[in-house]
């Protein structure tokens, strides 16, 4: 739980990243929307875009909870308050519950959710009664003991219960086809026998208690816990430091209907946002795809969608919304105008935006680029576009190489491919030879991420696994890509390749050259630089990550704070890797915490380093602590000496060198125990 007061809200949430430790988790939740209010004495219970915060009627405060700060789960379908239990009941879409006191102590009951049944698990109401929490379900009632935290008693009626109610000791269930079914509560109710239809119950007994929500919903209206607007992050870069988003949408040849939106998240923890804006023919404003942000001016940007074509904006407000009518850019259903499908925005080093439409195999104009200073607009048609005389389409997840070349995923089950555009020339190359180094060709469905790597090779992420394409291999398509090959060190001659078969979705590279791959349902790896081992793998199991299905992945290289857009919303993990220096500059380089203070017991995280520095740690007299190589500009210490033991109180230097040997950078970390 986070509790904080609403006049320090901002500050503490703008102070929060600046400080976060390394190896450290954070969640991104939107509170937005309020669906459910439960009063608790003198608290409110919010469940708000299916999260959830608490508000205190006497002292204002709100406490904001989340999966990193102490939840099970996340989706939050229902709550419901017991009085006499003085608990909370929390479900989620997955059937997971929770208890949480009013002093935000959270116990968890899984027993529903990791029960192994045939039967729809899913809670469609909460009925109370004394301590227990009666749960209507896709197949009969549970019932849960809220005072001991657990599942009591489990009612299999093979039917779809929508309500619950308990009149003169006997207990009745309404079915989604209305029938109606009750029991005694002095029989055994675990028998199905023991149940029987009736049309005989009292006339109310299923009516739902919103008074909760009648008597505050006008002061929940009013409240702001912070957080973005909606739990939808398909697209995200960090830059200009600060993350740039929006929801995503059209993909895989279906809609996902998503609410159009751009969100920026600040260097002080801000949120903005810009969502709900109208074409220029009336249509909704849906499934926002790509952001670019003019490297001129930073207030000047661009929002592509998957039906409405492209937006321009300027300070936040909308100046142009560019579609057929009155562009280049054509719908991919002729004659439909919400069809006007544009992705890929980026800009070049010319100043000039490119950008995809899908249209029809028979139209053109699938590749664009527009000259934001007067409004010139260019097409292409070059043969790269085209595959059996078919055109490309479904290209998207832009980015610019060192060289100032743009790459493009064209994700699409029938034409996969990864697209090469130099603007300077105006030439396209197309890469759809999968053969790897040892002629093994990949039965490929789908590009669906690139990324450039510090050593200048070009990563993609397919639903087959990860291939690279070195120097040599982006000059000529026809020599297919790499996979890597890591050894299986078991006293045999054999490797596999690296990912391979894994569905991969995203793809980031941090300072240190470690490259971040987010999946399609098996969450988050990190690889190390020289991609022989595996330094981290992020499921929802083991770890705070909100959601094993990842949409986008940021990197803020100035913090090290890698941003996971999940399926379920946004959250973060503060990485040991920044950006390195451009070279040893003492001014550069800080540790934090500093000084370390006596409890602590995390990292302690050094940065502004020049890349793969060696650094040693070393007291006030010369003796050497611990020593190691930066990751990009960072490096981490545990605060013990090579034997493994805490360090005394005092002052100890911090001594490092370029990788080359050459010129060093001194600083200090005071330990205090």
């Amino acid at each position: 739980m986070k509790r904080i007061k609403l006049s320090i809200l901002f500050f503490s949430l703008g102070i929060l990243p600046l400080l976060a430790q390394t190896g450290t988790w954070r969640a991104y939740m939107s509170y937005h929307e309020p669906q459910q209010i439960v009063k608790a004495g003198e608290e409110l219970f919010v469940r708000a875009s299916n999260g959830l915060y608490q508000y205190n009627l006497n002292d204002h405060s709100i406490s904001t909870y989340d999966k990193v700060s102490g939840l099970s789960d996340t989706y939050i379908t229902l709550i419901g308050w017991n009085t006499k239990a003085a608990r909370l009941i929390v479900v989620y879409d997955n059937s997971n519950l929770d208890l949480i006191d009013r002093s935000g102590n959270i116990t968890n009951i899984s027993a529903l959710y990791s029960k192994s049944m045939t039967q729809d698990k899913t809670v469609n109401a909460i009925y109370m009664n004394d301590v227990h929490a009666y749960l209507a379900t896709g197949f009969g009632v549970v019932k849960v003991n809220m005072q001991r935290s657990e599942v009591a008693e489990t009612y299999i009626l093979n039917r779809n219960i929508k309500a619950i109610g308990i009149s003169d000791s006997n207990i009745y269930a309404k079915a989604d086809d209305d029938v109606v079914l009750t029991a005694s509560l002095q029989q055994n109710l675990i028998n199905p026998n023991t149940w029987s239809v009736t049309a005989d119950f009292p006339p109310t007994i299923f009516n739902t208690n919103n008074s909760d929500w009648q008597n505050y919903h006008d002061l929940v209206a009013t409240l702001q816990p912070g957080g973005p607007h909606y739990n939808h992050f398909a697209y995200m870069r960090h830059d200009n430091n600060r993350l740039v988003t929006c929801g995503g949408g059209w993909r895989d040849g279906s809609q996902f209907l998503r609410p159009g939106c751009m969100q920026t998240l600040t260097a002080d923890g801000q949120w903005q946002i810009v969502s709900h804006l109208k074409p220029s023919y009336g249509n909704n404003f849906i499934d926002a795809t790509s952001v670019a942000v003019d490297p001129n001016d930073d207030s000047h940007m661009f929002i592509s969608t998957c039906g409405t074509g492209l937006y321009e904006l300027k300070s936040g407000q909308v100046v142009n919304n560019y579609s057929e009518g009155n562009s280049p850019l054509t719908s991919a259903i002729k004659g439909n105008d919400n069809f006007v499908r544009v992705d890929g925005l980026v800009f070049d080093n010319n100043g000039f935006l490119w950008m995809t439409c899908s249209a029809e195999a028979a139209q053109s104009n699938t590749l664009l680029r527009l000259n934001p200073t007067t409004g010139e607009w260019k097409t292409y048609n070059d043969d790269a576009l085209y595959h059996n005389h078919e055109i490309l389409y479904i290209m998207r997840n832009a980015i610019l190489d060192h060289q100032g070349c743009i790459w493009l995923c064209n994700d699409h089950s029938r034409w996969p491919a990864l697209l090469r555009i130099d603007p300077q020339s105006e030439t396209i190359t197309r890469y759809d030879n999968f053969t790897n180094q040892d002629n093994a060709t990949q039965l490929t469905y789908y590009v669906r991420a690139v990324a450039e790597d510090l050593e200048q090779n070009i990563w993609i992420g397919t639903d087959q696994g990860l291939f690279k394409y070195d120097q040599q291999q982006q000059a000529d398509p026809a020599l297919g890509y790499t996979q890597i090959k890591v050894p299986r060190n078991d006293g045999t001659n054999y490797a596999d390749y690296l990912m391979a078969g894994s569905s991969i979705t995203a793809i980031a590279v941090d300072g240190g050259n470690r490259k971040w791959l987010g999946t399609d349902g098996n969450g988050v790896y990190l690889i190390s630089a020289d991609n022989m081992e595996q330094l981290h793998h992020f499921t929802t199991d083991n770890s705070p990550l909100i959601s094993n299905n990842i949409e986008s992945i940021a990197i803020n290289n100035a913090t090290g704070e890698v941003f996971f857009g999940t399926s379920q919303g946004l959250c973060s993990y503060m990485a040991d890797a920044t950006v390195a220096a451009a070279e040893a500059d003492n001014d550069l380089v800080y540790a934090y915490p500093n000084p370390v203070p006596h409890d602590y017991q995390g990292l302690i995280t050094i940065v502004g380093l020049s890349y793969n520095a060696d650094v040693k740690i070393l007291t006030s007299n010369g003796s050497l602590v611990s020593e190691g190589r930066s990751n990009g500009g960072t490096f981490t210490w545990n605060g013990c000496d090579r034997r493994g033991r805490r360090v005394a109180s005092g002052v100890y230097m911090v001594v490092s060198a370029t990788a080359d040997g050459k010129k060093g950078t001194v600083s200090r970390i005071a330990i205090v125990n």
